[in-house]
């Protein structure tokens, strides 16, 4: 069993945990996911890595309440405990294994929409602790659905707001506030980390391509059995299917098809609502033998 050790509401529906996990905590790097398990009878949910402590022997992980599983994680409380949490898996992002003097010499930006702010938040981290400052801009539909804001300034050279309503920062897209960032500010960056909606994601693709900057995506968001068999996770990438879950979860922004990954998107959308619901049953005593076999 995997023990909560802290619990933070970071908006009405998106939660922050650390949990006690040493092994993983000790061996988990920038870009990484895990798979937990809420007790024996649920389901596989992939999450990304927010932060790690080693020596503390914890991971914290982001979770936004949008179904029957992560509803029900979001309702544990500290000194609860959940029975399996697995990692980390995934390759780390490719940050880790660049030469620290190549590095030094790039003016890097990070473009986190939503949630993704979550893991876009260790890799700016490692940077600051390698004395890297990249800039960051993040997004929301409003003020009050900003997350991390505080802990990201405090590792990341500029951090730019945006909002859809205006509420904070830059009024508009992530994608509006980056050519303003360019081509009003004279802002100039080598490189371009998005992670966020596969939508966002497309869009400051072919934004960055304008301005000849290469860019790197994290397609976490297609994760669903975290291991590559189920198949959920393929992405073409220049050309070629890729498995988001064991090759990924980042790639080349410019090589991605983003329209066969939202066309892949939706078509899960029904199968998760019936895995969810089954989960619901399994958790209520009943035992479907129709359908879907988590």
């Amino acid at each position: 069993m995997f023990r909560i050790l802290k619990k933070q509401a970071l908006t009405d529906q998106i939660y922050l945990m650390n949990i006690e996990a040493p092994r993983v905590a000790h061996a988990a790097q920038p870009g990484q996911f895990i798979i937990l398990r809420i007790d024996e009878q649920g389901e596989r949910v992939p999450l990304t890595i927010a932060d790690y402590n080693a020596e503390e022997g914890y991971v914290t992980i982001v979770t936004q309440t949008v179904g029957y599983s992560t509803g029900k994680l979001c309702t544990l409380n500290e000194g609860d405990s959940i029975a399996d949490f697995a990692g980390p898996l995934g390759r780390p992002s490719e940050l880790v294994h660049t030469d620290l003097d190549l590095l030094r010499s790039k003016k890097i930006l990070f473009v986190a929409g939503g949630v993704g702010t979550a893991p876009v938040y260790p890799q700016v981290k490692w940077l600051h602790e390698h004395g890297i400052q990249a800039d960051v801009i993040i997004g929301a539909k409003n003020k009050q659905a900003l997350i991390l804001v505080d802990a990201m300034r405090k590792v990341a050279g500029e951090v730019y707001l945006a909002t859809d309503d205006g509420s904070e920062g830059y009024k508009g897209m992530v994608t509006g506030l980056l050519s303003e960032l360019v081509e009003e500010q004279g802002k100039k960056y080598d490189e371009v980390i998005a992670i966020g909606p596969m939508i966002m994601m497309k869009f400051v693709c072919l934004t960055t391509l304008k301005y000849g900057q290469k860019t790197t995506v994290s397609l976490n968001t297609l994760m669903v059995d975290g291991t590559g068999m189920c198949g959920a996770c393929r992405v073409t990438v220049g050309g070629k299917t890729r498995f988001t879950c064991v090759e990924g979860p980042e790639f080349d922004g410019h090589q991605v098809d983003f329209d066969e990954a939202m066309r892949r998107q939706g078509m899960y959308r029904t199968l998760e609502s019936r895995k969810e619901r089954m989960a619901q049953e399994r958790a209520e005593g009943h035992a479907c033998k129709v359908g879907l076999d988590l």
